[in-house]
């Protein structure tokens, strides 16, 4: 596989970008929304930063992270591990909690879009030790579509103040994905989207309005790289114990979701690849539109994951066998 194949264009600008980029939610930490603890457990910031380091060697350029994860840890580290490599990649964060970063916790969602958004994108900017940023993101996936519509001329206000390049909305509804869409400088949807679950719905927005689609969830938190067989394994202080619906470790799916995986496990392992790198193959094999953004915690993950660009997309037979397997065909 040719490192030319393993490269996107951001939709509709001349922008490339490794054809993997790297969640930076775990890396975060422990935070609190809720109630519900929202991190994914313990995190060593040291091996955060070697990790992010070692993307960088690796050929990765796109980084994706939100504010409210680790209540601005995440951004924070991101802006320190990238430090003079800032220009060499492209950084896309998202919008629209509110949150104390004292304390790590959520207090609530954006209310007056207004003053907001621009307060959020100038915090972000301190953060991540950067004038400007690539891609901004609304993180409410199902905000008002009125509201939205101002939230959308805010974000060309910042484009044309040089604040932010361009934007997007975090979102699986295509309704919402279609209005910002309608934007000049709308770029990106991102969606979720693993080997369980996608929206079609959206993907074709993304097709319609040549919008680049980045993949939250690649990895169906961790599910897909093969080392969970009990919930047991995952610890009190991440949000996988939790039975939030669209969890995939929670009680009512986590056992079919492991009968299926194992159902197609020797077809995604089949030529030499992980469970997690034939996963990220399903992806690439699935839309060529598609960036999927796994999320990292150690220097070890990265590596596996960046990996699998090595191998590129599964083959059409490989595909064709696991819709099969699961009664999509």
């Amino acid at each position: 596989m040719t490192d030319a194949m393993m490269r996107r264009t951001l939709g509709k600008s001349a922008i490339e970008v490794s054809a993997l980029g790297l969640g930076c939610w775990a890396i975060g930490g422990p935070f609190s929304s809720q109630d519900v603890i929202s991190g994914y457990g313990f995190v060593d910031d040291e091996e955060s930063v070697r990790a992010i380091h070692r993307a960088l060697e690796l050929g990765v350029t796109l980084f994706d992270t939100a504010d409210v994860y680790g209540c601005g840890h995440s951004e924070r580290l991101l802006g320190q591990a990238l430090g003079t490599h800032r220009h060499q990649v492209f950084i896309a964060t998202k919008f629209g909690s509110q949150f104390d970063e004292a304390t790590r916790t959520k207090t609530g969602d954006m209310e007056h879009p207004h003053t907001y958004v621009r307060q959020a994108c100038e915090a972000s900017l301190r953060r991540l030790q950067t004038d400007y940023i690539d891609l901004y993101q609304l993180h409410l996936g199902g905000y008002d579509l009125e509201r939205a519509l101002q939230v959308r001329e805010i974000l060309e206000q910042l484009v044309t103040e040089g604040k932010i390049r361009f934007y997007g909305w975090s979102t699986d509804d295509a309704e919402r994905a279609r209005l910002f869409a309608q934007g000049e400088h709308c770029l990106a949807i991102q969606t979720q989207l693993n080997l369980f679950d996608h929206h079609p719905e959206v993907l074709a927005v993304c097709q319609d309005y040549h919008l680049a689609c980045i993949n939250r969830g690649p990895l169906a938190m961790g599910l897909l790289s093969g080392k969970y067989t009990s919930r047991e394994q995952v610890g009190p202080e991440d949000i996988r114990r939790s039975e939030l619906t669209w969890n995939y470790f929670n009680s009512a799916r986590f056992p079919e979701l492991l009968t299926r995986l194992e159902q197609v496990r020797d077809i995604l392992t089949a030529d030499g690849r992980t469970l997690a790198q034939g996963a990220l193959g399903w992806i690439w094999a699935f839309n060529k539109q598609c960036i999927p953004i796994p999320g990292f915690k150690t220097v070890q993950q990265v590596e596996e994951n960046v990996a699998a660009m090595q191998y590129g997309p599964l083959s059409q037979h490989q595909m064709n066998q696991i819709e099969e397997i699961l009664g999509r065909a």
